[in-house]
């Protein structure tokens, strides 16, 4: 509120860097949006991540959630996709969440998530792009997409998801809409560490005090091995079932039904 009385405009919705002490620090905002990412934030991540990979005094790169925004990220600003005219759009939006998720995964230095409070659609795959998931207690993972939207998620994202939780506990909180507690991620190896409600910058402090004290190459090379690793088994292509999805009925009828808080009506057919 102003000194007039009149409510002050809401912040825009964006991605603020800062960097102190060889730390590009990257803030997800979007207030009263659950920090859910614009087109406009997506572009601002790219940028920032191009950034951080020609700059060699970044030594670990941390990505999180705006205080005010109420979590992580929320997955997609549902706006977003109220222009989509079929299967085309979706499959272009994809691609480019798609090139931005691998150029994170490419960074030479350790990249962090600190997750407070919901990481969910992009928000989750944000997260499992990082090497290193802090989350504090209360949060939450998942990607509701069959309940809400009635899109899809593309093969390298599902693959990531469950490489980091297993491929059952992956497809069961897919294919039930489900939310998991950060608590259960431990075990599953998904979330790195676990703080205690309060204690999460802490928690990131003391892990990047541990990074700051390691040898830049070794890290850079473990990282590397572990891409190695990974890229040995070819991920299979599903952009015909994401096709199949973005340019259903279903689709636009559960963009309509989130942006209007109701229930969507699926049909099930192409």
């Amino acid at each position: 509120m102003t000194r007039s009385g009149q409510l002050e405009a809401p912040a825009p919705a964006g991605v603020h860097s800062s960097f102190a002490e060889a730390v590009l620090t990257l803030t997800l905002s979007h207030p009263g949006k659950r920090n859910s990412l614009t087109t406009r934030m997506y572009a601002q991540l790219a940028d920032a991540i191009a950034r951080a990979a020609g700059d060699d005094s970044v030594r670990a790169v941390v990505i999180r959630g705006d205080d005010d925004g109420g979590g992580f990220a929320a997955g997609t600003d549902i706006a977003s996709f109220a222009d989509f005219s079929g299967a085309a759009d979706g499959l272009a939006y994809e691609r480019r969440v798609g090139e931005i998720l691998s150029a994170l995964q490419d960074l030479t230095v350790p990249t962090i998530a600190e997750v407070r409070g919901a990481a969910v659609g992009a928000g989750l795959a944000i997260a499992a792009s990082c090497d290193i998931v802090l989350a504090e207690r209360g949060a939450v993972f998942g990607a509701p997409i069959a309940r809400t939207l009635g899109n899809c998620l593309p093969a390298p994202v599902i693959a990531r998801i469950a490489a980091r939780m297993g491929p059952a506990r992956a497809l069961g909180m897919l294919l039930t809409a489900s939310l998991v507690p950060a608590e259960d991620l431990v075990a599953t190896g998904f979330v790195t560490r676990l703080a205690e409600p309060g204690q999460l910058e802490e928690l990131t402090e003391t892990t990047l005090r541990g990074i700051r004290r390691s040898a830049p190459l070794t890290l850079r090379a473990v990282k590397e091995t572990v891409r190695r690793i990974e890229a040995a088994t070819p991920i299979p292509d599903n952009e015909d079932l994401l096709a199949l999805c973005y340019g259903s009925d279903d689709f636009a009828e559960g963009v309509s039904a989130f942006l209007g808080k109701r229930h969507p009506h699926w049909k099930g057919t192409p």
